[in-house]
């Protein structure tokens, strides 16, 4: 009956439902969500919000899920994927993007008009929603330091725009996280640089991407915050774990720090894998790792 209003109410939305969740996770894993929207405009995301808060439904919202589990059970309620969102706008040096746009090819926009700044993400996978939300970051650059302000709808339906102070930036972490905002754009402040001298840190740091994650494998990203003063990945490998499998998940034999899906893995063969790394860590060192990747929904 819900899904019938829903189609009926939004003609224009694309709307599935019982949808494995594993069509669109980089790990290839998650169950069913009962009801998937792919909303492409802002006012299609504010309305429905209104909706579903009217419904009284849960409400998930995803952008390209790279860096998230989703577990086997599923996601009850509505799951939204921004990824239809994802137009960008230059205006002198500043870009604004859209949430569900990848933040890879924001990088690439940002060099095709000669503004720097953004060279560090050229290989990070997720969405520009997802990477404002949680701070990301590579080789020395993080979201916080090119970002002007966002667009975001609060928990009350109300559209604000939120500055980079607002977002109360630390390492993956933004108030985001907090408030339970939707984040609908970004704006960043750029500079402007010389194409040749960006596109070659840009392809610098996709070679050293390349040869050093296990890009040929359904992955979560990173799985792990870098502790302070300890590296993640050296962690692992002197703990003798490096090539563990567990079930159809295993640690990378490329970076420890990373659990790729060899065989049909299932969610809970990662976060089983996860639990077990961070007792391991935690007994041989006394090092307490907290997991970057995004844990969500419900087991089977």
């Amino acid at each position: 009956m819900i899904l019938n209003e829903m189609i009926k109410e939004f003609p224009t939305v694309l709307i599935k439902a019982n949808e494995p969740l594993s069509f669109y996770t980089y790990t290839k894993t998650g169950g069913p969500a009962d009801i998937l929207a792919f909303p492409k405009t802002e006012d299609e995301i504010v309305k429905l919000v209104a909706w579903i808060k009217a419904q009284q439904l849960p409400l998930t919202v995803l952008g390209n899920a790279s860096n998230l589990i989703v577990k086997d059970g599923g996601i009850r309620g509505v799951v939204m994927i921004l990824t239809e969102m994802n137009q960008m706008q230059v205006k002198k040096e500043k870009l604004t993007v859209q949430s569900g746009a990848k933040l890879i090819d924001t990088s690439y926009r940002a060099w095709s008009e000669g503004l720097t700044g953004l060279e560090f993400a050229c290989g990070i996978p997720g969405s520009i929603g997802g990477a404002v939300f949680m701070n990301a970051g590579a080789y020395e650059g993080e979201i916080s330091e090119v970002l002007e302000s966002a667009l975001v709808i609060s928990e009350t339906g109300e559209v604000t725009r939120l500055s980079n102070e607002d977002l109360d930036f630390s390492y993956r972490y933004s108030s985001i996280q907090k408030h339970h905002g939707i984040i609908l754009e970004a704006v960043f402040q750029l500079k402007k640089g010389n194409k040749a001298t960006i596109k070659t840190r840009m392809d610098e740091l996709t070679a050293l991407r390349e040869a050093k994650q296990p890009l040929e494998f359904p992955s979560c990203g990173s799985v792990f915050k870098r502790p302070t003063g300890y590296f993640t990945g050296k962690l692992i490998q002197e703990a003798g774990l490096q090539g563990k499998i567990w079930g159809g998940a295993q640690i990378s034999e490329k970076h420890a720090g990373f659990i790729v899906n060899i065989n049909e893995a299932t969610a809970t063969d990662y976060i089983e894998l996860i639990a077990y790394i961070q007792e391991v860590i935690l007994t041989n060192t006394g090092v307490k790792l907290e997991t970057e990747v995004r844990i969500i929904g419900e087991d089977k």
